[in-house]
C-alpha cells in the first residue's frame, strides 16, 4: 500500500458524495435551549450502527448531531475487545455502512490498502481490520463523535421557543437537549447480559461473561469451564484453548446446533419488509430464530477441535455453583464438576428497567407483551420483553399519552429485533434499515418545523427570472411593470 492509493480513495470518496448530494438545500434551523443551541440529532453509540446513522443524518442535511460513546477512541464496539472471533462471521461481500456508495465499501477500502486484488483472495473478513475500516470510516466522513461519556439520564425538555427535546445527562454531569435521540447501544441496549444467579454470587475473579474483558494469560494450565453452546462460547474456549487452558463446554441439550438459522433470513424481501409484517407473523418469524440454538460455523468448530484438551459436555446443563475451598464446585445434570474459572457464553436478556438511561420510565414503554397475544404454545416471555417499536424505530407509549415524548426515542440495536429483523446487529441490513430509521428522524424534525416551513413558503420571493417589462404588451398598450409609472 502507498500512501497515495488511500488518499486517491478518499478523493474518490468525496467526488461520490458530490455527485450524490442532492438535494443540497440547508433545511435545519438552530434552536435554542436555554439560550444554548440544542443538537437537531444525538445518537448514543459510535459502533459501526451509530456511525452509519450519523452520515446518512449528514447525507440528508442534518448536521447539527453529535455522536457520543462510552468507550475510549478506536475502542468503540466489540471488535478489538470482547469479539474473541478472529473475522467476521458474515460473507465477505456483505455491505453495509456504505449505504451504496462503492468508494466507501469495505472492498474499496481494503484494496487501497493492501494493493489490489487483497479482497478478493480473503475468505471472511478479519475482524480487526473491520474494526480498521469503521476507524477510516469515521474519519473520512469527518463524523462529530465524543468518546469517553455515557448517557445516563433522559428526560423530556422544552426549547426557548416552545418545541419538544430531550434533555439527556451525561456520565460528565452535563445535559445535552437534543430534538430526536438514536439508541445505537449495541447488544445489551434495551436490556443485560445475562448469567445465572449462581454464577454471578461467584467472587469476580473467578468468572466472566462473554462480553467482559478476560486475562486469558492467567488461566494457562487451568480447568475452564464454558456455559452455552453459540459462537461467542466457542470463540471464548478456543482462545482459553490458545492460552493453555484446559477447556470443558457444557450443552444443556443432547446435541449441540450446527444450524444457524439467521443466515436464512439474508434475502432483500424479509430484510426490507418484515417490519411491515402483522404481528402474529413477527412474533412466528423471529421468535423462532431468536428462540433456536444459534449454530457455531464450522471454523469455529474447527478451531477448538484442534486442541486435545477440548472436551464438548452434552445434555449437562448448570444447576448450582459455589466455592468448594479454592475451586468452583459446578453441580451440573450430569453431576458435580470442578474448574478454576467459568465462562457464561449466555446471551442477553431483553429488560429495559436494567438500562440506566431508561430505568426512570421503564414501565411508560410498550413491550410486546403489551400489544400482542400469541396464540397457545407459541408463548414466551423472553419474546415478550422485547420493546415494541413504532415504523421508525421509535419507542411507544404502553398507555397512550402518559409518555408522548418517548416518539422521540429511536432504538437501533438488538432491542429492535423482534420489530424489524436484526437490524440493529446485521452488517447485511443495514442498507434496508438505516434509511428507515434516519427517515423517522428527518420525518420528527421536519414536522416539528412545520410552522417554520410555512413561513418560509409564504415568504419565498427568489424569481427565476427577471421580466423585461417595456416589451410587455396587451391588446390595450404597453404593460406598467409593478411600481413603475410610464
Amino acid at each position: 500500500m502507498t500512501t497515495s492509493d488511500l488518499s486517491s480513495l478518499e478523493a474518490r470518496v468525496k467526488r461520490d458524495l458530490e455527485m450524490t448530494a442532492h438535494p443540497r438545500t440547508e433545511w435545519m434551523t438552530p434552536r435554542l435551549h436555554k439560550g444554548k443551541p440544542a443538537l437537531d440529532a444525538l445518537i448514543v453509540g459510535a459502533g459501526q450502527s451509530g456511525l452509519c446513522i450519523g452520515f446518512a443524518l449528514m447525507r440528508d442535511r442534518v448536521h447539527n448531531i453529535l455522536l457520543i460513546d462510552r468507550a475510549p477512541a478506536g475502542r468503540e464496539g466489540p471488535w478489538v475487545t470482547f469479539a474473541r472471533m478472529p473475522t467476521l462471521r458474515s460473507p465477505k461481500d456483505q455491505t453495509g455502512p456504505d449505504l451504496g456508495i462503492p468508494s466507501l465499501t469495505f472492498e474499496a477500502w481494503y484494496d487501497a490498502l493492501r494493493g489490489p486484488g487483497s479482497f478478493a483472495a480473503l475468505h471472511l473478513i478479519p475482524s480487526g481490520a473491520w474494526h480498521d475500516y469503521l476507524q477510516w470510516y469515521r474519519r473520512v466522513l469527518d463524523i462529530p463523535v465524543r468518546n469517553d461519556v455515557a448517557a445516563t439520564a433522559i428526560a423530556p425538555g422544552r426549547l426557548d421557543d416552545g418545541g419538544t427535546c430531550l434533555l439527556v445527562t451525561l456520565s460528565t454531569g452535563e445535559v445535552l437537549a437534543a430534538r430526536k435521540l438514536v439508541l445505537a447501544t449495541g447488544q445489551d441496549g434495551t436490556g443485560e447480559w445475562w448469567m445465572p444467579d449462581f454464577v454471578r454470587a461467584l467472587p469476580p475473579d473467578r468468572r466472566a461473561h462473554t462480553c467482559e474483558m478476560i486475562d486469558f494469560e492467567r488461566l494457562r494450565g487451568k480447568t475452564v469451564a464454558v456455559l452455552g453452546s453459540g459462537a461467542s462460547a466457542m470463540d471464548n474456549a478456543a482462545v482459553a484453548l490458545e492460552h493453555g487452558a484446559d477447556v470443558h463446554l457444557f450443552v444443556r441439550r443432547a446435541m449441540p446446533s450446527v444450524v444457524q438459522r439467521y443466515r436464512w433470513l439474508t434475502f432483500a424481501g424479509f430484510l426490507k419488509h418484515i417490519g411491515e409484517m402483522p404481528d402474529e407473523w413477527r412474533w412466528r418469524i423471529m421468535g423462532n430464530i431468536l428462540t433456536a440454538r444459534e449454530g457455531f460455523p464450522a471454523g469455529t468448530y474447527e478451531r477448538v477441535m484442534a486442541f486435545p484438551n477440548f472436551t464438548m459436555e452434552l445434555g449437562r446443563a448448570w444447576t448450582d455453583a459455589r466455592m468448594d475451598g479454592d475451586r468452583i464446585l459446578i453441580e451440573t445434570a450430569r453431576g458435580p464438576f470442578h474448574a478454576d474459572y467459568a465462562i457464561c457464553g449466555t446471551g442477553i436478556r431483553q429488560d429495559v428497567a436494567q438500562r440506566p438511561e431508561l430505568a426512570a420510565f421503564a414501565d411508560k414503554i410498550a413491550l410486546w407483551k403489551d400489544r400482542y397475544t400469541p396464540p397457545p404454545g407459541e408463548e414466551d416471555e423472553l419474546l415478550a420483553a422485547y420493546p415494541y417499536l413504532g415504523p421508525d424505530y421509535a419507542l411507544l407509549e404502553r398507555k397512550p399519552g402518559e409518555a408522548p415524548w418517548l416518539a422521540d426515542i429511536h432504538v437501533f440495536g438488538i432491542g429492535s429485533t423482534l420489530s424489524f429483523g436484526p437490524s440493529g446487529s446485521s452488517i447485511n441490513a443495514m442498507t434496508t434499515a438505516i434509511p428507515k430509521v434516519v427517515a423517522g428522524v428527518t420525518r420528527g424534525l421536519f414536522a416539528g418545523d412545520l410552522q417554520r416551513h410555512w413561513e418560509s413558503l409564504l415568504a419565498y420571493d427568489v424569481k427565476q427570472v427577471e421580466l423585461d417589462w417595456s416589451r410587455m404588451a396587451t391588446g390595450e398598450g404597453p404593460v406598467e411593470e409593478p411600481g413603475v409609472r410610464q
